[in-house]
């Protein structure tokens, strides 16, 4: 039985012991090989949001709940991530930066789609954009090697792919809208 209290103090602990990701890219393999009992202990998400379960200088632990048919553009997390589905699917497009580019130019680089149960850890410097292809809230557990809210991090405008400076008031407001 999946007990969040218990999840977070196994990566509080696997981030003391090792501070790459891979541990907890393990023990996210290991909740999500029984996504319903991620759900149940969570709760069917009703609305979209970013939901701190953990946070700190080294690690931070968030439930997500995306909109449907919603994408998050490309944008960067300055820190390794282990993303764990327990509801709907997420599509991922990997990016890459256009070498020497002066305004930050990103290339498309891969793909893949994540349904109930996958996980997918992100290196430091993966760049990402993120969609909710289904008509209901996708649920997800991410966990960061470090301090999501508080890095600075970047953003690609979504037609011209070039880069800005991340605003994490206006990503928490795409979520709840």
């Amino acid at each position: 039985m999946f007990k969040i209290d218990r999840f977070i103090a196994d990566c509080v602990e696997a981030v003391e012991n090792d501070p790459t990701h891979k541990t907890v890219a393990e023990l996210m393999r290991r909740a999500m090989s029984n996504s319903s009992d991620v759900l149940a202990a969570l709760g069917e998400p009703e609305e979209p949001g970013i939901t701190p379960l953990y946070q700190s200088s080294d690690l931070t632990i968030v439930n997500l709940a995306w909109k449907p048919m919603t994408t998050i553009p490309p944008h960067n997390h300055e820190m390794w991530g282990v993303i764990g589905i327990y509801g709907g699917r997420e599509d991922n497009i990997f990016w890459r930066r256009v070498k020497d580019h002066p305004e930050g130019l990103i290339e498309a680089a891969g793909a893949k789609a994540l349904s109930t149960g996958d996980v997918c850890p992100l290196g430091v410097d993966i760049i990402h954009s993120v969609t909710n292809p289904v008509p209901r809230l996708t649920a997800a557990l991410h966990v960061y090697g470090g301090d999501f809210f508080a890095a600075e991090r970047s953003e690609w405008e979504a037609e011209r792919l070039t880069e800005h400076r991340l605003d994490m008031d206006a990503v928490r407001a795409r979520f709840s809208q």
